[in-house]
């Protein structure tokens, strides 16, 4: 398995176009890649690179929230500029204006000389409302009765004289560009499971769409008094559990990628994902939770060790508009720097503030900032180390630099240990100057150490018994952050 990688998210529709407007993946340089290698990417996620119906687009793409989301993001955007959900697949092919397998294929094997793998997407849970396989495998989807529709047309339609669900998350209302799957019909399961073996064909992994929702008793709670109309019942096995178990027989090492939430991450887990998303921990970066990023890092290492952490993507805010630039930088050091896999969004790494609806095919200019360029040139190439690849990590407590200093509250503190290369890494992630003292265990017969911070270059020498005995005294500016290389 993997340990600690770095995914490069794309959203290959609207980044296709810095190669050229009618540009294709033949047309990607190498060198675009190879980049992203050097800096320590080892996973790319091209999101998006499915065929999607058009019909859909008229329809459903322009509701008043789509249309304000758009000029929110895009003021001066057009009605060409929408181009559908890459969500709503019709087809687990190519999108043509993307090119061909042929160049798909050809990409891989660019990237994997450059020792990266491709991830591509698969969403399980539905497909466009106007998909093919409305009329060749009708069977496969979740059907209604004239009754349900007349009452809910919103989450019900018609097509070809038989009813349909539209896909949808419990939560939220239907997604009126898609068609539910169902998951108790064992016939739609073997249709997915030969998608996901045409997909492993093509990619080294997939990036799991909603892994919440083929849950057995997530599929019942959100359809029930609708799946019993379909003649199917509740499978003893969960959906993922036999996609996974069945894949892995012929591709060991495919990678399942989860996007989760609800607190069902150690459940699908166990089902086999080798990672699935750590939203928790965005959200308590939100909020300051200070406590609450030490509990949720405490958790079992195995849980830790698949978690994949970021601290935005294409389905949130740009994170220097969440969270403003210092306190970014300061979340993107804790991110880069725990256990798990590490999700990097294109346009991440140069402060991008726009999130960009998935339905949009264009994205507006930006003034890129130099400070957040720098600062994650300097933070990849530091988490290079093969210490916070393959090292071993252990959380640390920051105590109270006097008994009338409380500031200590604010700080996060842990170590990465390699045979005898030690990181120490502090992060005062409060809106104050704080201070605090961290005792921390190393074994070394020096009277004093060398302590050199990576992020700035500065050098500090400290006396060993007082870091054993007292604990490093350690004061850091508002959301700024320490990672101390020490020389045993």
């Amino acid at each position: 398995m993997l340990r600690n990688p770095k995914l490069y998210e794309i959203n290959t529709r609207n980044w296709i176009k810095q190669f050229g407007e009618n540009a294709t993946l033949a047309d990607v340089p190498p060198a675009y890649f190879a980049e992203l290698a050097d800096r320590g990417i080892e996973l790319i996620w091209l999101m998006g690179v499915w065929k999607t119906s058009d019909e859909v687009i008229e329809k459903c793409c322009f509701s008043p929230e789509l249309t304000a989301s758009y000029s929110k993001a895009l003021p001066n955007w057009k009605k060409e500029d929408v181009i559908g959900s890459p969500y709503a697949v019709d087809d687990y092919v190519i999108n043509p204006a993307l090119g061909t397998e042929t160049d798909l294929l050809k990409l891989k094997c660019e990237l994997n000389k450059l020792g990266l793998k491709l991830i591509l997407d698969f969403i399980p849970n539905h497909f466009s409302a106007a998909t093919k396989y409305l009329n060749t495998h009708p069977d496969i989807f979740l059907q209604t009765d004239e009754e349900s529709y007349k009452k809910d047309s919103f989450t019900f339609f018609k097509h070809n004289g038989n009813y349909f669900a539209h896909g949808r998350d419990p939560l939220f209302p239907a997604w009126t560009d898609t068609v539910q799957v169902n998951f108790f019909n064992q016939h739609a399961r073997d249709f997915l499971y030969e998608k996901v073996l045409k997909i492993a064909e093509l990619c080294e992994g997939i990036r799991c769409d909603m892994t919440m929702l083929p849950l057995n008793n997530v599929f019942n709670n959100t359809w029930i008094g609708v799946h019993s109309k379909n003649n199917s019942s509740k499978p003893e096995k969960e959906f993922w559990q036999e996609i996974i178990e069945k894949t892995k027989l012929k591709y060991p090492d495919f990678i399942f990628i989860g996007e989760a939430y609800w607190d069902l991450e150690w459940e699908l887990q166990q089902l086999g994902f080798d990672f699935t998303y750590d939203k928790r921990l965005l959200e308590r970066l939100l909020s300051n939770d200070i406590q609450g990023i030490f509990a949720h890092l405490g958790a079992e290492k195995s849980y830790q060790n698949k978690s994949v952490r970021f601290i935005e993507n294409h389905d949130e805010n740009r994170a220097v508009t969440s969270f403003g630039k210092a306190r970014s930088m300061a979340a993107a050091v804790v991110m880069s720097t725990i256990p798990g896999m590490k999700l990097y969004h294109d346009g991440q790494f140069t402060g991008r503030r726009t999130k960009l609806p998935v339905q949009l095919q264009r994205e507006p200019a930006e003034r890129l900032s130099q400070t957040i360029k720098k600062f994650y040139d300097k933070l990849l190439q530091i988490t290079l180390e093969p210490v916070f690849k393959s090292g071993e990590f252990e959380l640390l407590s920051p105590l109270p630099s006097d008994e009338n200093d409380l500031t200590y509250h604010g700080m996060l503190s842990w170590k990465w240990k390699l045979k005898n290369n030690l990181r120490v890494i502090v992060i005062n992630y409060s809106e104050v100057t704080a201070q605090c003292r961290l005792k921390f265990k190393f074994d070394t017969d020096k009277e004093t150490i060398s302590l050199i911070d990576k992020l700035t270059d500065k050098k500090y020498i400290r006396y060993v018994e007082e870091i054993k005995t007292q604990g490093l005294f350690v004061e850091l500016k508002s959301f700024n952050s320490h990672i101390f290389s020490i020389e045993l």
